[in-house]
């Protein structure tokens, strides 16, 4: 069971616990084009029944959103090198190949579930935090690590923001989304992945509490302000799940069903610290939830009416309203949280990314800036007036925005297309790009993150041979660089957890 391994990068589980594997491919599975039989032979031991995985992660299309078909065939046919799946080109013919991808990519006959004895079943406690040092093991500033997804191997690196050097690594499940979550002294941080694996792991001691499977397809997560709950939602099944965030147990399952009975897929979650509460939003049911966890919770959603489906959103600084991605307006829908109510559509070209965005405060008033993913823009909101103040052209789509309190700028990618390699910078005040950096000229350059005090910044190279720079934030001057296999998301543990300006949710 090697040839669909890599396809997913072998991560949803450290590989001292892979099954062993046969190499050998019998003539007549070798000869057949049925892919059904071609996933049972080589594919189901560590996939599972109906693709659901197992020691490996699971194989259907919704897991496999960011892997394109033709790239699953190409790794099938010429394997990966350094890694557990082997080049099948020589034993499978190319109708076998693309006969086995289109299987991989068409929903099964029957469909998925994952029930509570499935959740519980999955659920793994590795240490027992009653026994474990409450105070840093590691020297380093607690509130200044930084939390480092290397995406290309499936790793997640912890490294001192001071010194920039690493102080652990360690494998992750597969494709982990939405950006790691931290408990509010930053002791805990919280990984979700594609494929539904929830993992906590403790920085002080650097070592990984617990893990289950709280889904099939899961969006992202989101830790209670008290520390004491997490909420994930699921695309499959669509439905949010409650989680003790002490140790991950299952608390509480709540479909996302609206109240006309249609259950949606959770297009994002996160907290609102001043309402102790979680917000959601619904991919296929006009409505925005408010769970409220003060007290006793007894997680029922507050239902507020949308004027559209919403996808990922901003909060306002004050927490009161939320902007989020509307099909509809083909832009924006401002929704008052207070008062339950719909304020306003923001038509913005393009696809804005709105979970991206990032606000600051311009003359005195805040401004809210959005990436675009379908355009080379960055439009800026007065979000006052919730008025188109500027659009900002840019040298292509582009995907992050971050920026710091103490930063005059605002840094900006152009992920997509031919021009990836450009950083802009744009002033803050005057809305012009005032600088343009290319730091590996021809690899794509992408997400940045600033130290908890704003002299320093990571930014990301996106390649196999990629890296991780560190930068002066003031004289832009690199001073050093951090080799890495497509190194995606950094995270600050003090700028997370105090949800700062400049930085994401």
């Amino acid at each position: 069971m090697r040839l669909i391994m890599t396809l997913l990068a072998i991560a949803a589980l450290p590989a001292a616990t892979f099954v062993a594997l046969d190499l050998c491919i019998p003539k007549a599975a070798a000869a057949t084009s049925d892919a059904d039989a071609l996933y049972r032979q080589h594919c189901l031991a560590c996939h599972g029944e109906n693709r659901l995985g197992g020691a490996g992660p699971a194989l259907l299309p919704e897991s496999l959103g960011r892997l394109k078909p033709a790239e699953a065939k190409k790794v099938i046919r010429d394997g990966r090198p350094a890694s557990q799946m082997a080049a099948y080109g020589h034993l499978l013919d190319d109708g076998q190949i693309q006969a086995l991808t289109d299987y991989l990519y068409t929903p099964p006959a029957v469909a998925p579930q994952w029930t509570d004895a499935d959740l519980r079943a999955s659920h793994r406690l590795l240490a027992d935090v009653r026994k474990l040092p409450d105070t840093p093991q590691h020297g380093a500033d607690p509130l200044n690590l930084f939390v480092v997804v290397e995406a290309g191997n499936h790793q997640v690196r912890i490294l001192d923001g001071d010194r920039f050097e690493e102080l652990a690594k360690f494998q992750s499940h597969f494709a982990l989304h939405g950006g790691p979550k931290f408990s509010p002294d930053g002791r805990f941080v919280y990984f979700a992945s594609r494929d539904g694996w929830i993992s906590v792991y403790d920085l002080h001691n650097l070592t990984m509490i617990a893990e289950v499977r709280a889904g099939l397809n899961t969006r992202n997560l989101a830790v209670s302000n008290d520390g004491r709950w997490a909420l994930v939602g699921n695309y499959l099944p669509g439905e949010l799940v409650v989680l003790d965030a002490r140790d991950l147990s299952l608390v509480k399952r709540i479909p996302a069903k609206g109240l006309d009975g249609t259950i949606s897929r959770v297009s994002a979650v996160y907290t609102a610290p001043p309402r102790d509460s979680f917000v959601v939003a619904l991919k296929d049911v006009q409505e925005v939830w408010e769970l409220s966890y003060a007290g006793t919770p007894t997680f029922e959603p507050r239902r507020i009416p949308a004027a559209d489906f919403l996808d990922d959103f901003s909060f306002t600084p004050d927490y009161r309203q939320l902007l989020a991605t509307s099909r509809k307006a083909k832009g924006g829908q401002v929704i008052d949280l207070d008062s339950g109510k719909a304020l306003t559509d923001i038509p913005l070209p393009g696809m804005p990314h709105l979970g991206s965005g990032i606000y600051w405060q311009r003359d005195g008033q805040w401004v809210f800036a959005t990436p675009n993913v379908s355009q080379g823009l960055i439009s800026v909101l007065d979000m006052q007036s919730w008025k188109l103040i500027e659009e900002i052209p840019t040298e292509g789509p582009g995907f992050f925005m971050r920026s710091h309190a103490d930063s005059k700028y605002a840094w900006t990618d152009v992920f997509f297309g031919p021009n990836n390699d450009a950083i802009h910078l744009i002033d803050k005040q005057s809305l012009k790009v005032a600088h343009t950096l290319r730091p590996m000229p021809g690899k794509n350059a992408a997400h940045v993150e600033f130290t908890r005090d704003g002299k320093h910044l990571l930014l990301s190279v996106w390649d196999t041979d990629g890296a991780l720079l560190v930068i002066e934030s003031d004289t832009l001057k690199e001073i050093k660089r951090i080799p890495m296999n497509k190194p995606s998301g950094k995270y600050n543990v003090g700028n997370k957890i105090g949800f700062v300006e400049g930085t994401s949710h």
